[in-house]
């Protein structure tokens, strides 16, 4: 068990967590929720088939869908934050009580997109993730084309778009000063935020475009990343003997002499 002091409870973008996550939860099961929340599956079902162990932790579950079925682990659990009510099993997602180094695998479906602490939480999932377990981070990309329209039609102050957004560049930057490194990142959905689904299927040309002429600029992203350990080598110094002639003409004693102070010989 890990305790931690608590933290303050402040609005986040003007709206309080539980009533974010209620209408953050009704955006990811609206039709054009659906149609991101699907092809990010399609990313990560081609991601969590090469992620082996025993253990795997699903850390938030917004709009309940069901992200794990491709995995290979044995056991897979998804854990809901305190600001999900409707979630069977709760945890803060800065401070969970989980052994540490026990999980080999750790997602974070739009976890850090509206966590209050975000760097807390990646320093958590580091704490629990056994050596050379992977952190799979899946998040809204704020280099991408619905940025403009956050701007242009004032979505600024509504889910999911009043989120704290993080490139692929400041994540790697965190990333890397807690021990981890970068095995893969992908970005998807190239479609403009319509909730026409049938406008959007005649948009599906774009995904292809959009890969081959700007690829970071997909609405959302995968990024898979490994907690690296460093082993540490002992360096010994190497000893000789040698002979020392006293007067008389007796040999002493073979003892112990570092060769790199050869010079301090009589």
């Amino acid at each position: 068990m890990v305790f931690r002091q608590n933290k303050p409870d402040k609005p986040f973008h003007g709206c309080k967590e539980q009533q974010l996550q209620v209408v953050l939860n009704q955006w990811f099961v609206s039709e054009l929720g659906q149609q991101f929340v699907e092809a990010e599956k399609q990313q990560l079902d081609a991601v969590l088939p090469n992620l082996f162990g025993f253990y795997l932790l699903q850390l938030g579950n917004p709009g309940e869908a069901d992200l794990l079925s491709s995995s290979r682990v044995s056991h897979c659990r998804v854990v809901g934050l305190q600001s999900e009510p409707a979630a069977a099993f709760q945890a803060e997602s800065w401070a969970m009580p989980i052994k540490s180094d026990s999980i080999d695998v750790v997602i974070l479906p739009h976890t850090l997109d509206f966590a209050r602490y975000p760097h807390e939480v990646l320093r958590e999932v580091e704490r629990i993730l056994i050596p050379e377990g992977h952190i799979v981070i899946a998040g809204f990309n704020p280099l991408s084309l619905w940025q403009l329209w956050r701007w242009i039609l004032g979505w600024r102050k509504q889910p999911p778009w009043c989120g704290h957004f993080f490139t692929q560049f400041r994540l790697r930057d965190w990333l890397t000063l807690l021990g981890f490194g970068v095995v893969n990142k992908k970005h998807f959905f190239y479609r403009p935020p319509i909730k026409n689904r049938q406008v959007m299927q005649r948009l599906r040309f774009m995904e292809k475009l959009g890969q081959r002429l700007w690829p970071i600029t997909g609405a959302g992203y995968v990024l898979v990343a490994r907690k690296r350990v460093v082993t540490l080598t002992p360096l010994r110094q190497k000893w000789q003997t040698r002979k020392q002639v006293v007067t008389g003409g007796l040999a002493e004693s073979s003892v112990p002499h570092n060769e790199n102070n050869e010079a301090m010989s009589d």
